[in-house]
C-alpha cells in the first residue's frame, strides 16, 4: 500500500511563495513517477509538475511553467513543489501523485493540502 502524505499549504498574497512537501511510503523511489495535481472549485484538476525518479526527468503543466519547480529526494522518500510569484488563479487543493514508471496513470493519491492566494 503507497501512502503520500502532503504538507506546506496554506495562506500566502499574490506574489507570494510557498512550498509543498510530499512524503512518500514507497520503495524503491526509483521505480515511481511522482507527481503534483491541484483541483480548484468548478474545475477538473489540472496537471503541475512530475518528476521521475528512475532519470529525475521533470516535466511542468503550462500554467505554472517559470513560477514551479519540482525535485525529489530518494534518501528521504520526498519530493518538493517550490511555489513562487503565486497568483489568485494558482488557489486549488494541491494533490501529490505517484505512479510505477511502466504506468501511464497516476494510481495512488494523497488526501492533498489547500492552497489559497490572496488578491
Amino acid at each position: 500500500q503507497v501512502q503520500l502524505v502532503e504538507s506546506g499549504g496554506g495562506l500566502v498574497q499574490a506574489g507570494g511563495s510557498l512550498r509543498l512537501s510530499c512524503a512518500a511510503a514507497l520503495r524503491p523511489f526509483s521505480s515511481y513517477v511522482m507527481g503534483w495535481f491541484r483541483q480548484a472549485p468548478g474545475k477538473e484538476r489540472e496537471f503541475v509538475a512530475s518528476f521521475s525518479g528512475s532519470d529525475r526527468f521533470i516535466a511542468y503543466g503550462e500554467s505554472v511553467k517559470g513560477r514551479f519547480t519540482i525535485s525529489g529526494d530518494s534518501a528521504k522518500n520526498t519530493v518538493t513543489l517550490q511555489m513562487a510569484s503565486l497568483k489568485p488563479e494558482d488557489t486549488a487543493v494541491y494533490y501529490c501523485a505517484a505512479r510505477p514508471i511502466w504506468n501511464p496513470n497516476f494510481n495512488y493519491w494523497g488526501g492533498g493540502t489547500q492552497v489559497t492566494v490572496s488578491a
